[in-house]
């Protein structure tokens, strides 16, 4: 098989399996059926596990012995957390932080 054709082989299968992914709670919870309370419990809960998550593995690096001491990742995760409270945006937060860190990383530190 061509390295081509295996590439556009797997990119299918991929697309395949999370359109599937996507749409079988659809299929599984559609109609009279109600949601199960531990299936609402997490999706009440789990964005916010997730987001826990993801700040820990960025910051999981930050070294506060060498220079620049973790500052341009802390001015970011406070930029994220200032926005997101002052706007309730969570993709404007998180695209702001990011500018913000980019910028501080490449120009400032």
């Amino acid at each position: 098989m061509s390295n081509a054709l295996y590439s556009l082989t797997m990119i299918l299968i991929i697309a395949l399996v999370t359109m599937a992914l996507r749409f079988i709670p659809f299929f599984i919870f559609s109609g009279d059926r109600p949601v199960p309370k531990f299936v609402t419990y997490l999706g009440r809960v789990l964005p916010y596990s997730i987001m826990a998550m993801l700040v820990v593995y960025c910051l999981k690096s930050i070294s506060f012995v060498k220079a620049p001491f973790g500052l341009p990742e802390l001015i970011s995760v406070a930029l994220v957390a200032v926005l997101h409270v002052w706007k309730r945006n969570t993709l404007f937060s998180i695209i702001c932080g990011t500018v913000c860190y980019m910028v501080l990383i490449q120009f400032i530190f």
